[in-house]
């Protein structure tokens, strides 16, 4: 039997520069992820380090995108490798590890995603990702279908910028601009000129290493400014964002 997902679409895109435009799924539900799915967007993150999803809930949202044109991204917890071990098995191809900020780190994030030699991923020979076994040129064909990017989130993260994008298997530069601005003294303040000046510099460096970088950026003019900043991989609002803004201006249309 052969397997839908390899190619990885998805990265060969994201290593070609194009474009993709994506949304975040933090709400953990199925009916949620799928509409997502529905709209057409490239890509969508679903988030592991700053909503309560786990591998029970992880399973029923790829089980929604089957039929979508939506890349799944998994945002892991934190950069270990038994974490990813179980999400590969669940059927994640594409992963943004968050804060990474050593050219070490970016190393063991690819190597949590690589059967060995080239890696230190656990074997099981029957799980959802290889069809539950029956996919048969699954571990010749899977090291080369991941998608590995990372979060650039600290000054530390900025400052090995050039060494953890120059990492073989890291295939793009994500800007956590939230924690960046935290990480440089203007916590909740993405828009202080240092930080901007930060985002544009990390863009233009993983452009000198050929590596796509993207960031996450709700606001559309913010989206807008970093795409013509080079960025290519944007996520342009969250499923959470988008139903607590519908749903508040529902009721303020009624109650003010």
């Amino acid at each position: 039997m052969s397997n839908p997902m390899i190619p990885n679409r998805f990265r060969q895109d994201l290593l070609q520069g194009k474009t993709l435009i994506g949304c975040w799924a933090a709400l953990c539900n199925p009916i949620a992820t799928e509409v997502l799915g529905v709209a057409g967007f490239d890509w969508l993150l679903l988030d592991g380090e700053h909503a309560p999803n786990d591998i029970s809930t992880f399973v029923p949202q790829l089980m929604a995108l089957k039929g979508s044109k939506s890349a799944p991204v998994v945002r892991p917890p934190f950069n270990e490798p038994v974490v990813i071990k179980r999400l590969l098995d669940i059927g994640f191809y594409n992963f943004l590890i968050p804060f990474v900020e050593t050219q070490e780190q970016a190393e063991r994030a690819v190597a949590s995603t690589r059967y060995p030699p080239a890696g230190i991923r656990g074997v099981s020979v029957s799980h959802r990702s290889n069809m539950f076994g029956t996919v048969a040129d699954y571990f010749t064909s899977i090291n080369d279908n991941i998608t590995v990017m990372v979060q650039i989130e600290s000054q530390q993260g900025v400052d090995n910028l050039d060494a953890i994008a120059a990492t073989d298997g890291i295939d793009g530069i994500f800007v956590g601009p939230s924690d960046l601005a935290a990480g440089m003294g203007h916590l909740g303040n993405a828009g202080h000129p240092q930080v901007q000046a930060a985002i544009r510099h990390i863009f233009d460096r993983a452009k000198a290493h050929g590596k796509s970088s993207g960031i996450l950026a709700p606001v559309e003019a913010d989206a807008r400014r970093y795409m013509e900043w080079g960025a290519t991989f944007v996520a342009v609002g969250s499923d959470l964002g988008i139903y607590r803004a519908g749903t508040q201006a529902l009721c303020d249309r009624f109650t003010k």
